[in-house]
């Protein structure tokens, strides 16, 4: 499953129009969204990069004013780390990754007055995106990239959601575009007002029964803390193993 998580999140980010690669390294380089988790570089398989590619690596990323940072499964390529510890890399942390088939999707606790639906209109896509936006500690209104990234998930055979409380916006998320049978349940966000409500566990068991209707063998996620984790374990998600998510402090 490590292996196979790893290949799809390389294949999608080799699909995006705006990637571009610095010696052994593919970079998701998201023009319109500045938010540091939607830019970072993904190593080939068994790569082993000079101290010359890690360098021309953060060329690369000041060069599009971006944060030089990657996110990978230390596993698929073990000389990087270290490569990337000589030349002044950080561990930012070590995020468990969880994956869930149909068959162990459970559901989880109703939630009196929730709704959730895929955004359809341009007024859904951008409230699902605004609660996005704050969520992840934003502040004003949504970027254009968030609004696409939810925009691109639905249109290219993956979900998007936005859950409504007593019709107020509560939460958004979605299911990237599927790779091999593998999709990512990723961005999601709910509202500081319905937070403890169980309003996140009905999301993500929307999004992924969602995506195994639409054909999805496993849906993978990383948590964002020990509660969530715990979270996402009662609907059904299992760990995996572990990503690195490793950065350059600007300075």
């Amino acid at each position: 499953m490590d292996t196979a998580i790893q290949n799809y999140a390389r294949t999608l980010t080799l699909r995006s129009p705006d990637h571009y690669r610095v010696g052994p390294f593919t970079v998701r380089h998201n023009p319109a969204w500045e938010l540091k988790f939607a830019n970072y570089a993904i190593p080939d398989q068994g790569a082993e990069p000079t101290a010359q590619d890690v360098a021309d690596l953060v060329t690369a990323f000041r060069a599009h004013d971006r944060l030089p940072r990657l996110e990978f499964l230390p596993a698929w390529a073990p000389a990087v780390e270290p490569a990337l510890l000589a030349a002044g890399f950080t561990e930012e942390n070590r995020a468990p990754v969880m994956a869930c088939t149909a068959d162990a999707l459970r559901d989880p606790k109703p939630v009196d007055g929730l709704r959730i639906i895929e955004p359809v209109i341009e007024a859904e896509f951008t409230s699902a995106a605004a609660v996005q936006h704050t969520g992840f500690g934003g502040e004003g209104g949504p970027d254009e990239g968030e609004i696409a990234w939810l925009r691109g998930a639905t249109a290219g055979g993956g979900v998007s959601a936005l859950a409504t409380v007593d019709g107020r916006p509560a939460g958004a998320g979605g299911c990237s575009v599927p790779v091999d049978g593998i999709g990512e349940l990723a961005g999601l966000a709910v509202a500081d007002a319905f937070r403890r409500r169980g309003v996140g566990a009905a999301l993500s068991a929307w999004l992924t029964r969602t995506a195994f209707e639409r054909g999805f063998d496993a849906v993978w996620l990383e948590p964002g803390g020990p509660d969530v984790e715990r979270i996402y374990a009662g609907i059904g998600y299992r760990r995996t193993g572990e990503k690195l998510n490793i950065s350059l402090d600007p300075a």
